[in-house]
């Protein structure tokens, strides 16, 4: 047996404590790796929970204001607008 011993053998071998630092580093590599890919699938698919402050609820609008907004889209006449709201101030 050239350089023998039962953990270890030949030029260059760190014996047992060669092969545990090896397979630690392999999973380093490993834990890494997939925290990269976690990171990259939310960062670009925006699903992110880091704390960023989440979008503005839906503000629910008043009658007064619909009917604004309506009539500024064109979808109402002044008329019809000027009724709307004296049925809604009622």
């Amino acid at each position: 047996m050239m350089g023998g011993g039962f953990f270890g053998s030949g030029v260059g071998s760190f014996g047992l404590m060669g092969g545990l630092i090896g397979l630690l580093f392999n999973i380093a590599m490993l834990v890494g790796i997939v925290f990269l890919v976690v990171w990259a699938v939310q960062k670009f698919s925006g699903s992110s929970n880091s704390g960023a402050p989440a979008a503005a609820p839906p503000q629910v609008l008043s009658a007064r204001e619909i009917l604004d907004i309506r009539y500024a889209r064109g979808e109402l006449t002044r008329e019809e607008y000027q009724t709307k709201l004296s049925d809604i101030a009622s």
